[in-house]
This record gives C-alpha cells, sequence and structure tokens, in this order.
C-alpha cells in the first residue's frame, strides 16, 4: 500500500541520517565538529596549538562555531532528503 511505502521510505531516510557523517571546523581547522545527519553531535577534535590557558575564550567561540555550522549543515541535509 502507499502508507507502507510511505513508511518504508521514511525509515530508510532516518537510518541515512543516522549514517551520514557532517564535519564542520573553525578557526581554519583549528577546532571540528562531526554531527550525524540528525543532528547528534558525535565527536570534537581541538588542534592543541589553540589551547591556551589565557584565552578559554577563543576556543570556547571556536567549538561553538564549529558545532553551529555542523548543526546547520544538518539541518540542510534534512530539509534536502
Amino acid at each position: 500500500s502507499i502508507q507502507n511505502k510511505m513508511l518504508a521510505d521514511a525509515e530508510k531516510m532516518n537510518e541515512r541520517l543516522d549514517e551520514e557523517r557532517i564535519e564542520a571546523s573553525s578557526g581554519g581547522g583549528m577546532v571540528t565538529a562531526v554531527v550525524t545527519g540528525h543532528g547528534d553531535l558525535i565527536s570534537i577534535k581541538i588542534n592543541p596549538e589553540c589551547v591556551d590557558p589565557e584565552d578559554v575564550e577563543t576556543l570556547e567561540d571556536l567549538v561553538t562555531g564549529a558545532v553551529h555550522t555542523a548543526l546547520e549543515k544538518a539541518d540542510l541535509l534534512k530539509t534536502e532528503e
């Protein structure tokens, strides 16, 4: 039936979004965030060069920027799907 096909298609899309890995970075690659297609944060990579105990604020901004960009990309992917 059409309803069963729609459910199956939705399930496949859900699985694709779960398996999708979206990466975004900030600070010229100093901080990289990886999220799923659903926008679940999987990992954060931080280049040791940008870890300055006297300037934690910049690192926080870089992390926030990378995560924000990754989530925007995930939203765009969901919309396209």
